[in-house]
């Protein structure tokens, strides 16, 4: 019985960002659990239908579109035909993000104003357009992607965290809000994780890649599908009474100062 449900079979999840990283590797554990998936892009077409094209290659069922997330007018009227033509959303996953590595003394606002608008305001205008139909449905899961920066500080990426520690003040007031309809809002905050992205870093003698091993207790970092499991439990009946909650899936790096080299 317990197994049933954490089953996503019939749920529709719009995984914003989802088309490549971390995204990508949420995005297709939902739908190995069940769930048909949407992911939308922003940055090209071109893009868009690769990430499609993989998600059908692993037998996957996957709708995508093109949508800025931070225009209010594209969210609503994709969410509209979206429901018109696919079916109503009961997961939302609010991934899409930026980080520009700037000090703040030299930040100009234009960069300032384009992460916060990404990381904290495109999650607000997702969730308060798909959280209606979920009012009336009395049902409904929304996921904000959180991040290490929701908690710590760190250089040069002063305008991320600031959003990512917005972020999860909204997903606990959106909690607090949507509760009453049987809407979970939690957020999932990954750590550090061997993706495309972070390649470079991740060789021996790269100082940065010392100091993740260091600094986390398992001591390495995370595989994508790692992520997996976390999500779908977020998205799932199992989680019914988890509301308001920051997942830190990190290896137990939050849980600890670190260690010197070689302790």
């Amino acid at each position: 019985m317990i197994l049933q449900q954490f089953s996503l079979t019939g749920k529709l999840a719009w995984i914003t960002g989802g088309t490549h990283g971390l995204g990508m590797a949420m995005a297709k554990a939902l739908a190995q659990a069940g769930a048909t998936i949407i992911v939308n892009g922003n940055s090209s077409r071109e893009k868009l239908d690769q990430a499609i094209q993989e998600y059908q290659a692993e037998g996957l069922t996957v709708h995508g579109f093109m949508c800025d997330v931070t225009n209010q007018q594209q969210v609503r009227e994709l969410v509209a035909h979206i429901e018109k033509e696919i079916g109503f959303i009961d997961i939302l996953v609010n991934n899409a993000g930026i980080i520009k590595r700037i000090p703040l003394v030299e930040m100009d606002l234009i960069d300032w104003q384009q992460v916060i608008d990404v990381d904290l305001t495109a999650p607000f205008i997702v969730s308060q357009t798909v959280v209606k139909s979920m009012i009336e449905r009395q049902q409904g899961k929304i996921i904000n992607i959180c991040s290490m920066m929701s908690e710590l500080g760190r250089q040069n990426v002063g305008a991320y965290a600031a959003a990512k520690g917005g972020l999860k003040m909204l997903t606990r007031n959106m909690a607090t809000e949507w509760a009453r309809y049987n809407i979970q809002v939690n957020g999932l905050g990954p750590g550090y994780f061997a993706t495309s992205q972070t390649a470079p870093l991740r060789v021996a003698g790269n100082a940065f890649h010392e100091f993740i091993v260091n600094r986390t207790p398992a001591g390495k970092w995370g595989e994508p599908d790692e992520l997996g499991g976390a999500v779908v439990f977020l998205a799932s009946a199992a989680s019914n009474f988890v509301n308001g909650q920051i997942l830190y899936v990190d290896g137990g790096l939050l849980a600890t100062i670190g260690k010197p080299s070689g302790e």
